[in-house]
């Protein structure tokens, strides 16, 4: 098993700073306030041919101020107490505060070998402050700025000197993630599904601003489930920890196979829904849908929900919806069940012998339909799979609603479950035309 260093420490010491400079890139949200990082995220790293994770976890406070402070707290403590060494990061150039010694006590408690981080020593002159830190008790402090790189390389060399060599783990399960507008229960979901509460969970929207990586083992297969920031409309993006929300919510639909859209089944079907089904279909995404808190509603109006997602979300009509209660479980093995298939929907190929029979017989069922000289699809050849991509020639274009009659044909005979297929269109050339009758040329 990799070995795990958690980065832990009073809010605004500047770990995720550290995070982003153990990594080599910024993946951490860093702000200049406290209580940025919330959940605690995993991020794979490597020192010297040693690979391991770094967890970036949130503020520890001796008296959090809040419900949810206090829930953060705790998850940064159980990071720590899971890892195999802690890197406890203090302020140098502030000093020792209370909470620095209330946070190097519980350390000490929990007998994790501990490493002392004085950040913020930006200067030879800045060093003077470091030997105070003696007093909280672990051992020499390791002078660093995270902002600058200096001194990380000799930090690395500490957290690290006790793990094995070897290569990084590959990480080859099938990404999933899971999206949603704000409060619609993400991180319920999130946690029902990994099994173990993971993501902090809260009344406040927005409460997920990182996106959380869990490998789950569902049905005898494994993948990899990301919880992820709510997306919200852009003119109320007007907070750079929202943004960047945003933009680890694209990124994790980017690096993902499918997307369980979370819908709020005590809520209307709302534009910002719409828009973040418009993003997944965009990237060319397998689907589901999650309407999510049945158990808040009787079964007339789970109907009614379900009803009003088909018909608002036709651009998602191949993706099929299970009503589920992430607080409860109830159906959660019914949209397990569903990844397995539209994972294989989505890397199937169509020999071209049979798409061109089928595409041949749906035209002959329902023509092109043309105001001028008669349209038709001469021939057509799959190209890529994940998604499933066929490029249709004959024709530079069709019209929107035979598209998708021909898009639920192929659907109907090759049961592209949850998949979205594109579609291509190209006019032929001679070129084209004998390219295909070539015998040296054939497809399928």
């Amino acid at each position: 098993m990799i070995p795990t260093v958690a980065v832990v420490g009073r809010p605004n010491v500047g770990k995720s700073t550290l995070v982003n400079r153990i990594i080599g890139r910024r993946e951490a949200i860093v702000e200049e306030r406290p209580g940025v990082t919330r959940d605690r995220v995993v991020h794979p790293a490597e020192w010297r041919g040693r690979p391991f994770l770094v967890v970036d976890t949130g503020g520890l406070m001796a008296a959090p101020e809040s419900a949810l402070a206090g829930r953060v707290s705790e998850a940064a403590k159980e990071a720590a107490a899971g890892a195999d060494v802690i890197a406890l990061v203090v302020d140098a150039a502030e000093g020792i505060t209370a909470d620095d010694r209330s946070v190097a006590a519980e350390m000490r408690k929990l007998g994790v070998r501990t490493v002392l981080v004085a950040n913020k020593v930006d200067s030879a002159r800045r060093e003077r402050d470091v030997p105070e830190l003696f007093e909280l008790g672990l051992g020499e402090p390791h002078p660093v700025s995270a902002l600058h790189g200096r001194g990380t390389g000799d930090l690395l060399d500490e957290l690290t000197e006790s793990f094995p060599a070897g290569p990084t783990e590959d990480s080859s399960e099938p990404g999933i993630a899971i999206v949603g507008r704000p409060n619609v229960g993400k991180s319920t979901l999130f946690n029902r599904i990994a099994g173990a509460e993971r993501s902090i969970v809260h009344a406040e929207p927005g409460t997920t601003t990182d996106a959380v990586d869990t490998v789950v083992t569902a049905n005898g297969e494994r993948y990899r489930f990301v919880d992820t920031a709510g997306l919200r409309r852009a003119s109320r993006v007007d907070e750079p920890t929202e943004y960047f929300g945003t933009v680890r919510t694209m990124r994790a639909l980017d690096r993902s196979e499918v997307a369980i859209l979370v819908l709020d089944a005590t809520e209307p079907v709302s534009r910002q829904d719409l828009r973040i089904a418009d993003e997944v279909v965009e990237l060319g995404r397998s689907a589901v849908v999650a309407l999510n808190k049945v158990d808040l509603v009787d079964a007339d109006d789970a109907r009614e929900r379900r009803a009003e997602a088909a018909r608002r979300l036709p651009h998602l009509e191949f993706a099929p919806i299970v009503e589920v209660s992430g607080l409860e479980g109830h159906g959660v093995d019914e949209l397990l069940a569903t990844l397995a298939p539209i994972l294989r929907a989505r890397s199937m190929r169509v020999p071209t012998h049979l798409l061109n029979a089928i595409v041949t017989d749906l035209q002959s069922r329902t023509p092109i339909p043309s105001s001028g000289r008669g349209r038709r699809i001469r021939y057509a050849v799959q190209v890529e799979v994940s998604p499933p991509t066929i490029v249709l020639f004959g024709t530079d274009r069709l019209p929107e609603r035979w598209r998708r009659y021909l898009e639920r044909g192929l659907r109907a005979r090759f049961g592209f479950d949850g998949t979205p297929i594109r579609l291509v269109t190209r006019a032929q050339t001679r070129k084209d035309a004998s390219r295909r009758r070539s015998p040296t040329r054939r497809s399928g």
